[in-house]
This record gives structure tokens, C-alpha cells and sequence, in this order.
């Protein structure tokens, strides 16, 4: 990972389910990422949800992708 990549986080079955409900939306209206990006961790699959984390100074900003 490089240093101004930003951390992404590739959810648990129970995290994703959670993060849909939250959101009140299904995996296929979240937006997508490919799976050949070079940025995600190695063991993603399509299906998973991922979660971005941006730094922004003092604050944190939160995204989520599904992989296709």
C-alpha cells in the first residue's frame, strides 16, 4: 500500500449485512469498484463490500464500494 493510497477494508459477512441495513440499501446500489483494482486487499471476490477510510486532517471519512 502507498502512503497516500487510503486504507480499504474488505468487510465480514456480519459488517456488510450490518452497513446495508444501516443504509437502508442493497449491495447493488452501492457503488462499485473493480476487482482487478490494484488497490484492494488480495483476498477480495466479487460480491464483497469494501470499506474506504480517508483521512482528512483531524477527520475520518468513511466510504463503502461493493467489488465487481
Amino acid at each position: 500500500m502507498h502512503i497516500l493510497q487510503p486504507k480499504q477494508i474488505k468487510l465480514n459477512e456480519k459488517e456488510s449485512n450490518d452497513v446495508l441495513e444501516q443504509l437502508n440499501i442493497s449491495r447493488s446500489q452501492l457503488p462499485k469498484v473493480f476487482a482487478s483494482d490494484a488497490g484492494l486487499p488480495e483476498d477480495c471476490i466479487i460480491g464483497d463490500i469494501i470499506r474506504i477510510e480517508r483521512k482528512d486532517g483531524d477527520e475520518t471519512n468513511v466510504y463503502f464500494r461493493v467489488v465487481v
